[in-house]
């Protein structure tokens, strides 16, 4: 009896063997008519913000695919939490920050972080439900804006251009409230900071005679950028968004891929389609 089961097992593990067997030769010849299969592909993780970054990465997703990449995105509602995931390894990449951003992080958190290159920028624009232009705001006018001070650096320049204040700042430096060296009207610049995420909402509320808000957020926050955008930052000093990872990782060919794809003619087209103007594609910087 023993022998007989002996028997059987063996039979059926022949057979199973077999079976195994013709299912790898079937995936084979799969993969030699359709491609790579996903199990070979490569995976890789990237934070985000929502709007528009998410939405450029979701439209690279096939073209990486087909790179023999699988792209994973993660979805971030603040500029904090990316870096700290970029730096804990759980992402392998970020695609939200400016270089300004990029610097002051580094600066404050030891980031061991590199840019591989620029995707598109977004102007920040100051935004009013009251007021048709910059001249028009009154005395003492409250410009809610945010309270990253990167941001400030890019938004200053805004109201210097249009001759409402005059900036001591040093050249190549990032311009913050203490070096307003003229303000005439007494615009309230430093009296309401909130966070980035936040200055759409402020803006719908009617807080302020004035809110300064990121693109990505006056899109995500449905906020009609023509018709109360008064101002913008000028295109001379437009910030790129850029892919930032570990700087170990600057040369791993999937994250080169991504870069390449970014930054590919299929993308920027999407991009001029998709946002009309309000993001602007960017090649290599």
């Amino acid at each position: 009896m023993k022998k007989f089961l002996s028997v059987i097992a063996a039979a059926a593990l022949s057979v199973s063997l077999v079976a195994c067997g013709g299912a790898e030769e079937e995936t084979s010849e799969e993969n030699v008519d359709g491609g790579s299969s996903s199990e070979e592909n490569s995976t890789l993780v990237v934070g985000a913000s929502a709007v528009p970054h998410a939405e450029i990465l979701e439209e690279a997703q096939s073209l990486l695919a087909e790179e023999g990449i699988d792209l994973e995105i993660e979805v971030f509602q603040d500029y904090i939490l990316p870096n700290h995931a970029l730096r804990d390894e759980e992402i392998d990449a970020n695609y939200f920050q400016t270089p300004g951003y990029l610097a002051m992080q580094i600066d404050e958190n030891g980031y061991d972080f590199e840019s591989v290159g620029a995707v598109h920028a977004e102007p920040i624009g100051v935004y009013s439900k009251e007021y048709a232009t910059l001249d028009e705001l009154p005395e003492g006018a409250t410009i809610i804006m945010s309270n990253s001070i990167s941001d400030h650096g890019r938004i200053l320049p805004i109201f210097e251009r249009a001759g409402l204040i005059e900036l001591d700042v040093e050249e190549g430096q990032l311009a913050t409230i203490d070096d307003i060296s003229s303000n005439p009207k007494d615009l309230q610049f430093g009296s309401t900071q909130v966070e980035a995420r936040m200055l759409a909402p402020s803006f719908e509320s009617g807080e302020g005679d004035a809110v300064v808000i990121n693109t990505n957020y006056a899109l995500e926050g449905g906020v009609d950028i023509d018709q109360y955008g008064i101002a913008f930052e000028h295109e001379d000093v437009l910030q790129p968004n850029l892919i930032v990872v570990r700087s170990e990782d600057q040369e791993r060919p999937e994250i080169l891929k991504l870069k390449e794809i970014l930054q590919s003619q299929q993308i920027q087209d999407f991009i001029n389609e998709r946002y009309d103007g309000a993001v602007i594609p960017l090649t290599d910087q």
